[in-house]
């Protein structure tokens, strides 16, 4: 139960916190009773997410059409890498709501390593896009989309943070 309520929590967070227009969702979250249904929200809260991103990137990047011809493909990997390290962050929140009522040193331990390799393979990708983004577009547009990005994961993750109670 209490992993179900974490995971939904943190996935709910992630879009009501963020980007508006969760509520109708947090309603419904009391009806999730499977990982399978649990899968399917935190994919539909996701899919939300990546289509406002998207409308902020285009308002604040304000790309030509060659611009945008260019930055765009390159975008669409970045986010393909982004949701794979999505999935790992719901794996770890995963992990540590199936040990929060009895977390271990060990569990504790294994935890933090993995949320230490996140930091550094997200931190990997945004090197490797913006270099691609700067290359194609200039390093002022590629340094704004690394604002606009950051600025994004920083809100996720303190609305994340917010709904994850500390170790016991």
């Amino acid at each position: 139960m209490i992993r179900r309520l974490l995971v939904v929590s943190a996935a709910f967070a992630i879009t009501a916190g963020t980007m508006g227009g969760g509520s109708v969702a947090y309603a419904q979250a009391d009806q999730v009773s499977s990982d399978d249904q649990t899968a399917k929200y935190v994919e539909l809260l996701r899919t939300d997410i990546k289509t406002k991103k998207v409308a902020i990137i285009t308002e604040v990047l304000l790309l030509t059409d060659e611009q945008g011809s260019k930055f765009w493909p390159i975008y669409r990997e970045y986010d393909l890498g982004l949701s794979t390290l999505g999935d790992t962050k719901i794996s770890l929140i995963r992990s540590y709501a199936d040990s929060y009522d009895a977390m271990t040193d060990e569990q504790a331990k294994v935890l933090a390593k993995q949320w230490f390799k996140l930091q550094e393979d997200h931190m990997k990708l945004l090197k490797k896009y913006f270099g691609r983004i700067e290359k194609d577009l200039g390093s002022t547009t590629a340094a704004k989309w690394l604002q606009i990005e950051n600025q994004i994961d920083l809100l996720i993750d303190l609305q994340i943070a917010s709904n994850l109670p500390l170790i016991k």
